[in-house]
């Protein structure tokens, strides 16, 4: 009702209906983990970089290189139909190696802006062809401006600035490349705008370059050239929870569902160590860790032998274990970098970008697995399996990648690592498990708005407005089991959920029950001849 009604008339009032539409969240944004060439570290700022495609990669991290694995996760992650990732690069001092390459300018020691050794190739010009009302528009003198050339030798990238300043302005060169260029910053041991460029450095000549850096040397000695990270260690992938570097990176992006780690160096293994930390930022995060069998597991035999010891010694165990898939064996590909010669690698990337094309095609709730998840960009399997060795890793919660005639290679299995039948866990198949996160997410993110709402039946009502619209849309998409909604699903709210001493204490309970959909592993036909009729 209006605050006052005071004259006679007809007043017009607004009543909001109560609908808070609940959106679904991305389900298939995968992280990757691991060196690169160039870009942005895990200690830096602008990390994680969010990509959309492999030439947004190249394009922040570099072209693909033996040295770097991560790289190919990430080609096979959009080969395989991945459409959004979110990368942390991880840099480990090497050496006592400078990490970012210097460019010495008199007076403006500029840096490369990121680590590695790439910045070596980094080259840059200063001219003094400014325009005279420019420097009058930010209160300066012509001389105070200077344009700036930066230019990559080794790619031929080249960037331009024009009417820069080290005073005070908003063309004040630190700020201005921190914010536009890709190439250089300046150096952070550098105080602005205390420092001037030196008045020989001038000239009257519009235009005329007064500084050059010579072509064939950086200037700088090759001892004190910037360095590529050293290979990185476990510390290196744990980083800090309170820094955020190392995985903890991924606490400044917003979402990522899937979480790729690929090891160091090619055939080589992630830590356990590793994979147990990530575990854990996972289930924080709601996420599914990819995990990629140990290159020394050359057949079933080997994972199956000692009862399974292999298996144990991963250490991922636990209600933990829900959030973790592990793919065995890893595949081969052709290596474009080296001439096309056949290698062996992780299918982290691969798997990530199936659940992806799977997710777009049919649902979150559909198993990544089966004849339709098609192994993009494979030549072939490390091991061999026959449906005998299958079912021995199946039980197990091992899910296989087979190749079948004319249907080639393919994933065949979708249980996560509590997925072993002796553990008979709920969650034992990554589809449930993954509806499950992203319900649980969705449900996160779009009930905010009832913090702080009055605790009572009007609130609980509109609750279950929202929650079971956002249900309901999931059952028509057919998500769940069941014919009506009431088999498919419940949300509750009310107040057998939430009592009076829950209200006292700021409580309202909401309880949302759904029926999943369960992966058809086992498919048995039955056959049998029909007797003869016999006539009487």
């Amino acid at each position: 009702m209006p605050s006052a009604l005071t004259y006679p008339g007809v007043y017009i009032e607004e009543i909001p209906s109560g609908v808070r539409t609940i959106t679904g969240v991305a389900t298939s944004i995968a992280a990757f983990v691991g060196r690169a060439a160039r870009g942005p570290t895990d200690a830096d700022a602008e990390s994680p970089v969010t990509i959309n495609s492999y030439g947004d990669f190249e394009r922040n991290f570099g072209k693909l290189d033996p040295t770097y694995p991560m790289g190919y996760a990430v080609r096979d992650f959009y080969l395989n139909g991945g459409a959004q990732a979110v990368i942390v690069r991880l840099y480990k001092a090497n050496g006592g190696k400078p990490a970012k390459a210097a460019i010495k300018i008199a007076n403006l020691p500029l840096e490369a802006a990121s680590a590695g050794s790439w910045g070596n190739q980094l080259r840059a010009r200063v001219d003094y062809g400014v325009s005279a009302d420019i420097a009058a528009r930010f209160g300066l003198a012509t001389t105070d401006l200077f344009n700036l050339t930066v230019r990559d030798v080794a790619s031929g990238a080249q960037e331009s600035f024009l009417n820069l300043t080290v005073k005070e302005s908003p063309r004040r060169a630190d700020r201005v490349l921190k914010a536009g260029s890709s190439l250089a910053r300046v150096a952070a041991s550098l105080t602005l705008p205390a420092t001037t460029v030196p008045a020989a450095h001038l000239d009257p000549d519009p235009g005329k370059t007064v500084w050059e850096q010579d072509k064939s040397s950086t200037g700088v000695a090759p001892a004190d050239q910037a360095a590529d990270s050293a290979v990185l260690d476990d510390a290196a992938y744990l980083g800090s929870p309170d820094a955020k570097t190392g995985l903890y990176a991924l606490k400044k992006a917003d979402l990522f569902n899937l979480l790729c780690i690929p090891p160091d160096l090619r055939g080589g293994n992630t830590a356990v160590t590793v994979y147990q930390t990530a575990l854990a930022f996972c289930v924080d995060r709601r996420a599914l860790l990819i995990v990629d069998a140990p290159a020394e597991w050359s057949s079933a035999g080997a994972i199956t032998q000692s009862s399974n010891a292999a298996l144990t010694a991963l250490g991922l165990n636990g209600d933990a274990a829900r959030n973790a898939a592990l793919y065995f064996p890893r595949v081969i590909e052709s290596d474009p970098v080296r001439q096309g010669q056949l290698d062996s690698f992780v299918p982290c990337g691969i798997v990530a970008g199936v659940m992806a094309r799977t997710d777009t095609q049919r649902g979150v709730w559909k198993a990544p697995a089966g004849i339709d998840a098609a192994l993009n960009g494979v030549q072939g399997l490390a091991a061999t399996l026959n449906d005998a060795e299958n079912g021995m890793l199946n039980p197990l919660g091992v899910n296989c990648l087979r190749s079948f005639p004319l249907v080639g290679p393919v994933l065949w299995g979708s249980r996560t690592l509590r997925g072993a039948d002796l553990l008979a866990d709920e969650y034992k198949y990554v589809p449930v498990r993954r509806l499950a996160l992203y319900i649980e997410e969705s449900l996160f993110r779009g009930t905010q708005w009832v913090v702080f709402e009055p605790n009572d039946e009007p609130l609980w009502s509109q609750i279950r407005l929202n929650v079971g619209a956002f249900m309901q849309n999931l059952f028509r998409q057919g998500a769940f089991q069941g014919k009506t909604p009431n088999d498919a699903y419940f949300v509750k709210c009310d107040k057998e959920t939430t009592t009076q001493n829950d209200i006292n204490l700021g409580i309202v309970n909401i309880v949302v029950g759904f029926a999943p959909l369960k992966p058809a592993e086992f498919v048995v036909i039955q056959l049998q001849q029909m007797a003869g009729q016999i006539q009487s």
